[in-house]
């Protein structure tokens, strides 16, 4: 539910804001995303004061639905640019789902058979 989303999605967004802050300040050359991580990371370190109420939040965030436009996105972004990525035509968008459906299959068999070892289904 997106009122029951909006505090751990207005932490997450400080979290991100923070490490883009810090990789523009610090004269280190790494990528944001380490700043946002090891943020993310000390944040929810249970020695963290109000630590529990962060995760409690950021746990009514459903980030697989944030995921898909973020790797679409960065994918396109690999590819350069849109233009580059409409060149590519049809063909490209095949193989991308047959990539994305062989994944999705791989890694839901992987985790049946791993979830039936341990007598969990």
């Amino acid at each position: 539910m997106p009122l029951t989303a909006a505090p751990g999605m207005i932490i997450i967004i400080l979290v991100c804001v923070a490490g883009l802050v810090i990789q523009k300040v610090l004269p280190l050359n790494l990528p944001a995303i380490v700043y946002i991580s090891v943020i993310g990371m000390v944040l929810s370190l249970p020695v963290t004061p109000g630590s529990g109420y962060l995760i409690k939040w950021t746990e009514e965030v459903n980030l697989l639905a944030l995921t898909t436009p973020i790797l679409a996105y960065a994918g396109i972004a690999v590819g350069r640019s849109w233009a580059d990525f409409a060149k590519l035509g049809w063909r490209s968008i095949v193989v991308g789902t047959c990539v994305l459906l062989g994944t999705f299959l791989g890694s839901a068999i992987i985790a049946e058979i791993v979830l039936r070892i341990q007598g969990v289904i």
